[in-house]
């Protein structure tokens, strides 16, 4: 879709209301790799805790945990066997409880990681369903079917894993012969809940209303479209060179059915027994940007990811057509567009906008890997995305480590890695440890940092000393400042509540538009553009006199 003059005169208005999910800058933390007070190698509770006056001088509204409920640990903790404690890795539910009123004390709100498309294998319920018969009630709250094949030798149908091989495991009976198969869409130890089962929608119910009792204020809400599988399980093969998680394929039999909406009523209605405005955030990864907003209609989910924002090239005219188009969508179901650059699944985006060689979603990349970053554009182009995506109207989200512009981690070391992915492809996908590799906090501390023993559970790159967090605390040219910077001007001038009017006097090459009393302008293209006047308030890299030069923006007040 070209840009127009009538896209330039449009006015797109985020949609009004109170709500604090609405505008929110939300920092992403993965537990295990943010703070490690134990000084086991895995990061804790404890260690977010020790963290949090840092958080709010970097000035986020909230933060979301990635999961931290006990769990062996198969997939980083998205294999859950107990929804309702804290894994002894990440400490205890005092430890919860005491991070949750200190976090609140700073005025920053708590979002929940929750995973309700399956569960781990050594959860009870599942223990229960290998014991039990086929056709018990203890199956039926999995997805086990009978075998194809003369002896059921052959899985019910062709599905593939999202993290490679077969999405089918066959099961030892009790008497010990081979009996039926389960479905698991990640890895083996991560068998699928069957959600046309009543009471798997009440036990989750239940586990709602065990987080929003101790005073989480939401909810990040794991595969939230992936719940329910067509009717009848029927084959189905994706594209080779598609993403994992189905945002690019139409019509998935496991992927955005339209009975999972109903879930979404059902929790929907559980969080508006409780004052203070607690939020759901959907990760769906879906086709469009319309149908993702049918998971946040009025009665469903609050926010969604907006991951075809995460997904678009660094290209002027893509980045105006989905933003135009996200401000819409969202808008028309009256919900805040949300904004996203990196995550725990992506390679993180300091490296992502310099590759030049296709990277699925999921696929990380790795000493082997085709068309490796410039980490100087990739890092520039970084900033100028972050400086350009924190002046939109709606809400942001932060991924840890951003703020120091880390890039992904390529060079880990085989033996190393330990995501599900690279093992069931055979190594022919790295995975996602690149993006998840301990923060560091300190140049010269034992791990740089994250603890005080120098254990870590990923390998720490030696140029981690010079993005450390005390290293860019007091430089004014670091991405630490400049992040700081954005999010006090994003403050001071509720630019989440504002509306968004697209600016065409620069080209097609320059994406400019004006926020309320803010001029953002960033260029995209070779050639430096002329500033238009004002005072300039955030630059995301050095300035050419009165030009911006390529991959940067600038923030300036309007006259």
């Amino acid at each position: 879709m070209a840009f127009t003059q009538e896209d330039a005169r449009a006015d797109l208005v985020a949609a009004p209301g109170s709500e604090w999910w609405r505008t929110a800058v939300i920092y992403q933390i993965y537990p295990r790799s943010f703070a490690d007070a134990s000084g086991d190698g895995l990061g804790d509770l404890p260690g977010v805790t020790a963290h949090l006056d840092d958080l709010q001088q970097l000035g986020v509204d909230a933060i979301w945990l990635s999961p931290f409920q006990t769990s062996p640990q198969k997939d980083a903790g998205y294999d859950v066997a107990d929804y309702r404690d804290v894994d002894p890795i990440f400490g205890t539910l005092a430890d919860f409880d005491a991070m949750l009123a200190d976090a609140h004390k700073r005025g920053i709100r708590v979002i929940v990681d929750l995973v309700p498309n399956h569960s781990s294998d050594q959860h009870m319920w599942f223990q229960e369903a290998l014991k039990a018969a086929p056709g018990s009630p203890e199956r039926a709250r999995y997805i086990f079917r009978d075998g194809k094949g003369e002896n059921g030798e052959l899985p019910p149908n062709n599905w593939e894993s999202v993290f490679g091989g077969g999405m089918w495991k066959r099961v030892t009976e009790a008497d010990g012969t081979p009996g039926q198969w389960y479905l698991h869409i990640f890895d083996e130890s991560q068998p699928d809940f069957d959600w046309t089962n009543p009471e798997v929608r009440a036990e989750f119910r239940d586990i709602l209303r065990f987080w929003l009792d101790r005073g989480v204020d939401g909810f990040r809400v794991d595969v939230a479209h992936g719940l329910v599988k067509a009717e009848g399980l029927p084959d189905f093969t994706p594209d080779p060179d598609g993403g994992s998680m189905g945002g690019d394929a139409e019509e998935v039999p496991y992927w955005g059915q339209p009975g999972v909406h109903d879930v979404w009523r059902e929790w929907h209605q559980v969080l508006a027994e409780y004052d203070g405005d607690r939020a759901l955030c959907a990760e769906a990864w879906l086709p469009t940007v319309a149908q993702t907003a049918l998971w946040v209609r009025p009665d469903e989910m609050h926010q969604a990811f907006n991951f075809h924002y995460l997904e678009t090239e660094w290209d002027a005219t893509a980045l105006r057509d989905v933003i135009t188009e996200s401000l819409r969508a969202y808008g028309e179901v009256g919900a805040p567009s949300t904004w996203v650059l990196s995550n725990h699944d992506v390679v993180r985006h300091a490296s992502r906008l310099a590759l030049t060689a296709e990277n699925p979603q999921g696929a990380g990349i790795g000493p082997r890997s085709p068309g490796k970053p410039d980490p100087v554009k990739g890092l520039r182009r970084a900033r100028a995305a972050t400086s350009m995506m924190l002046a939109l109207p709606g809400s942001s989200y932060l991924y840890q480590g951003e703020e120091l512009g880390l890039p992904e981690v390529i060079d880990l070391p085989d033996d190393a890695r330990q995501d599900p992915t690279w093992f069931r492809t055979n190594g022919e996908r790295y995975g996602r440890d690149g993006c998840r590799v301990p923060l560091p906090w300190t140049a010269d501390g034992p791990a740089y940092g994250f603890n005080d023993t120098g254990e870590s559970w990923l390998p720490q790159p030696a140029e981690w000393a010079e993005l450390a967090h005390d290293v860019q605390v007091d430089d004014p040219s670091s991405t630490l400042t400049l992040y700081r910077s954005l999010l006090a001007e994003r403050r001071a001038r509720t630019l989440g509540a504002g509306h968004l009017e697209w600016l065409d006097q620069y080209g097609d090459e320059v994406v400019a538009f004006r926020n309320g009393s803010l001029l953002v302008v960033t260029n995209l293209g070779d050639d430096a553009v002329e500033l238009p006047a004002g005072e300039v308030l955030v630059a995301s890299g050095p300035l050419d006199g009165e030009r911006l030069p390529t991959d940067t923006t600038v923030w300036i007040a309007a006259a």
